[in-house]
């Protein structure tokens, strides 16, 4: 390991021992219960890893945690005790950023987790690029929505939030076919599908401030489902299988939700998801094949 990247170290993590590897460093970062560190060692990786100062895995490796670390705040509750309120009121829209905040942090996790978990796995080293890019990225979000929180005299962990969001790193643990199909593909399209509404409301209600937040999620939310797709495509080239067939099979096997219109078509399609991954997995048909 050079200088440089011994200097991702105990101090960043929280304790004395030294990032060893790509995955080492990942697996801390999912462990992580101070969010700061959490988001300071993100990035650290990202810059050490592309600047290939990092091995991509070792045998003295800290593995992922089968859940990530969190602190004490916000409380995790079932959805169905979380409250929807207009964002009309300032209370609202704070709801609201929390709420992404929420999604934006486990979202980071999710693609370390991607690259720790699956790190053995004979793919090619622009596959760890391509998400350890997503994981920076899901940062740089989460760290935007935390700003605008404190804006607005609040803060993450104020109000409590749902605890589903880790279970398709869970049901997908084992299977890396699975995991791309599940969380770019299903997760992270879903953004696609609702944020430019948000961006609307928020629009019209006068928070522009928050709204300029929600497009740059969106756009780059785009480049995570592309990375998805791209590398879910391979994985079905190599294993000579048709990829919207594949996709369909796997989200009825390890999926528990549901996939439900309406869609953002246009932006799916041109992330590489086109209406044949999804068509048949929705009982209840698209009418709204909404553009960018």
């Amino acid at each position: 390991m050079t200088a440089e990247a011994a200097a991702v170290d105990g101090a960043t993590v929280g304790d004395a021992a030294s990032v060893r590897s790509l995955r080492d460093g990942a697996s801390r970062a999912v462990a992580e219960t101070d969010l700061d560190r959490k988001v300071a060692l993100t990035r650290e990786l990202y810059r050490h890893w592309l600047g290939r100062h990092l091995s991509l895995h070792g045998p003295l490796d800290q593995m992922p945690p089968d859940r990530p670390g969190r602190p004490e705040r916000p409380e995790l509750v079932p959805p169905r005790m979380l409250k929807r309120r207009s964002l009309r009121s300032v209370r609202g829209r704070i709801a609201l950023l929390h709420a992404l905040a929420h999604i934006e942090l486990n979202a980071i996790d999710l693609a370390l987790d991607i690259v720790a978990r699956f790190a053995a796995e004979p793919m090619p080293r622009s596959f760890f690029d391509g998400w350890m890019l997503v994981a920076f990225e899901e940062a740089k979000h989460f760290s935007l929505l935390r700003e605008r929180l404190s804006s607005l005299d609040a803060a993450y962990g104020d109000l409590p939030a749902h605890d589903g969001l880790w279970q398709a790193a869970q049901d997908t643990k084992g299977h890396l076919f699975a995991r791309l199909a599940i969380v770019p593909l299903v997760l992270e399209a879903r953004g696609l599908d609702v944020t430019p509404s948000m961006v609307n409301q928020l629009n019209e209600v006068g928070d522009m401030e928050s709204a300029a937040i929600l497009r740059i999620i969106y756009e780059d939310e785009k480049g995570h489902v592309a990375t998805g797709a791209k590398w879910f495509r391979f994985c079905c080239a190599r294993e000579g299988v048709e990829p919207a067939a594949s996709f369909r099979r796997l989200v009825r096997e390890h999926f528990h939700g549901q996939v439900k219109p309406p869609f953002n078509a246009f932006a799916r399609s041109a992330a590489g998801l086109t209406p044949t991954f999804w068509r048949g997995l929705s009982s209840v048909s698209n009418s709204d094949h909404r553009a960018d």
